[in-house]
């Protein structure tokens, strides 16, 4: 069996309803495609970088504050304090070292966000962390096509 292979069809479907009901959910596709290309940027999946790279153009997002995106802690006045803290968690959420999130990240997102919005960011973040899983593990190149 070929790695492109190696996702079902309902797996695949069960994922999209889920991704799109968490990006419906958060109301603000600008920052969607942020948090997705960052976590993106954090899994090496080229595949998923260069889709959400096109669709945060596409959706008005700048070219300075994408390509500044893999530095955003440094990049003082490019991002709103709520964009930094949805960056700050998808940080948190996707690299996991220290086997949780920082309860200060989830706090400080928590005020910035209401219950469902916050809800919807960490079910965007663990979407596109699967979907990064899954096109990293099947060397899915950018632009290529999905089983």
């Amino acid at each position: 069996m070929s790695r492109s292979q190696l996702l079902d069809q309902k797996v695949f479907q069960a994922m999209r309803a889920v991704g799109a009901a968490a990006k419906k959910g958060f109301g603000d596709p600008v920052l969607a495609e942020l948090v997705m290309i960052r976590a993106s940027q954090l899994n090496h999946c080229a595949f998923c970088l260069d889709m959400h790279l096109r669709a945060a153009r596409e959706n008005g997002e700048s070219e300075d504050r994408v390509q500044l995106l893999n530095a955003w802690e440094e990049a003082e006045g490019r991002y709103t304090e709520r964009e930094r803290a949805a960056l700050a968690l998808t940080e948190a959420v996707t690299v996991l070292t220290d086997g949780f999130v920082p309860d200060e990240v989830y706090d400080r997102a928590a005020q910035l966000f209401e219950e469902a919005e916050l809800a919807h960011l960490v079910s965007l973040i663990t979407v596109i962390n699967g979907w990064n899983r899954l096109m990293v593990s099947r060397r899915v190149p950018p632009g290529g096509r999905q089983a």
